[in-house]
C-alpha cells in the first residue's frame, strides 16, 4: 500500500470510529437548549420533570454517562449504570457499578436490582434516561424470583450448546428475567422513558439489543417452551425455570410487555452509521466508495479471504467498482483458535 493510500485508509477508519464513539454518538443525537431536551426528533421540556434519573448497562456506559452529565449536569437527580470491570470514568452525578462480563456475577445482579428500584420509584412527572450499549444483556442480570443467577446461567449454557440462535435464546432469557423484554419500561411507568442505544446488533432490532429492556417483546412464554422442546432441553433445565414458564403459559404471571408507554427508543450509534461515515470520508478523499454490506457474518479467516478476493477483482477487472476504490463492510465475525475450539464474540450468559 502506498503511503498516500495508507494515510487515506487510516482517515477512513478514524471517521468510522468517530461515528461509533459513545460520547460523540450521544451528543450528535441529543442536545439541551433553552430548557428543552431534544432526543432525535422528540422534544422534552425539562421544567416538566421533577426528577431526572439516569440508569443503564453496557461496556460503553461510562462514556455515554460522560455525555449525559455534560448535557444535564446538576439536573440529574440520581444515576446508576452497570459497567464491565475496569470500564470506568470520573463522574459527578452518576454511579458506575463494576461487574462481570461476559459471565455475569452477583455484583451485576445487585446493580440490576438497584436499577430496577430507581426505575420503579419514578413517577408521572419524572424522566428516566436509560443508556444501553454492547454487553448490556450480560451486565443486566436480574433473574425472576425464585430463579437464581446460577440457574439462569445453566439454561443459557444449554441453549448455547444446542445451537439455538440469538433470537431463540433471548425469547427464553426474557421470560426468566425481571427487567428484560420491555420490563424495565413497565417498571418505570408512568414516568417518561428515553433510551439512548449504542447498537452492537446487526439490523439494530430493539428487542434484541441488550435483550430489549425498554422495547416491546414479541415473544411469549409459549414460544420459550417451544424453543426448549425444539432442542430437547425441557427436562434438562432447572425446575424453577420450567415452573415459571408453565405459570406464564396458563396466565398465573403476566407476559412480557407487548407494548410500552411513554417510551422513546433512540439508536444513537450503530454499525450502519459507522459505515456511512466511512463511505462519506472515502468519497471526500476521491475514492469510489461502495458499502458491500452491514450484515456480514462468518468465520474471520473466511471473511478476510472474501475481501482479498474482491480487492483482486477490482485491480484486475475493475469490478464491482473501478479503482481507485474503497470497499466498506461491517458485521460480526468469529475466530477459530486451533486446538481450543471456537471463540470470537463473547457469549453472554445473562
Amino acid at each position: 500500500m502506498k503511503p498516500s493510500q495508507r494515510k487515506a485508509a487510516l482517515s477512513i477508519f478514524k471517521a468510522a470510529l468517530k461515528a461509533a464513539d459513545p460520547v460523540e454518538a450521544v451528543l450528535r443525537n441529543v442536545s439541551v437548549k433553552d430548557g428543552i431536551l431534544q432526543a432525535g426528533k422528540q422534544r422534552y421540556k425539562l421544567t416538566a420533570f421533577q426528577n431526572i434519573y439516569v440508569v443503564g448497562a453496557g461496556k460503553a456506559g461510562a462514556a455515554m454517562a460522560i455525555a449525559v452529565e455534560r448535557l444535564l449536569g446538576k439536573r440529574i437527580t440520581e444515576g446508576y449504570i452497570n459497567v464491565k470491570h475496569g470500564h470506568v470514568a470520573k463522574l459527578r452525578r452518576i454511579h458506575l457499578n463494576e461487574c462481570g462480563h461476559p459471565v455475569p456475577d452477583e455484583d451485576g445482579v445487585r446493580g440490576a436490582q438497584e436499577i430496577g428500584r430507581i426505575a420503579a420509584k419514578a413517577g408521572e412527572h419524572d424522566l428516566v434516561l436509560f443508556l444501553v450499549s454492547g454487553g448490556a444483556s450480560a451486565l443486566l442480570p436480574f433473574p425472576a424470583q425464585p430463579i437464581t443467577l446460577a440457574e439462569k446461567q445453566a439454561v443459557t449454557t444449554l441453549l448455547l450448546r444446542s445451537g439455538a440462535n440469538i433470537n431463540e435464546m433471548n425469547a427464553v432469557r426474557k421470560h426468566i428475567s425481571s427487567i428484560k423484554g420491555g420490563q424495565l419500561a413497565a417498571l418505570a411507568e408512568p414516568a417518561t422513558v428515553v433510551s439512548l442505544i449504542l447498537s452492537d446488533v446487526i439490523g439494530d432490532k430493539l428487542d434484541v439489543i441488550g435483550s430489549g429492556p425498554t422495547a416491546p417483546d414479541p415473544s411469549t412464554f409459549a414460544d420459550a417452551k417451544s424453543i426448549l422442546e425444539k432442542y430437547n432441553l425441557l427436562e434438562q433445565i432447572p425446575g424453577s425455570i420450567r415452573e415459571r414458564i408453565d405459570d406464564g403459559i396458563r396466565g398465573a404471571i403476566p407476559e412480557t410487555p407487548k407494548q410500552v408507554h411513554r417510551t422513546q427508543n433512540l439508536v444513537v450509534g450503530s454499525n450502519q452509521l459507522a459505515l456511512d461515515a466511512a463511505a462519506a470520508e472515502a468519497k471526500r478523499l476521491g475514492y469510489r466508495s461502495m458499502i458491500l454490506s452491514s450484515s456480514i457474518e462468518g468465520e474471520t479467516r473466511d471473511i478476510a479471504r472474501m475481501h482479498a478476493a474482491i480487492a483482486r477483482e477490482i485491480v484486475t477487472h475493475g469490478r464491482p467498482v473501478k479503482a481507485p476504490a474503497c470497499i466498506i463492510s461491517g458485521g460480526e465475525t468469529t475466530v477459530t483458535i486451533r486446538g481450543e475450539g471456537k471463540g470470537g464474540r463473547n457469549q453472554e450468559f445473562a
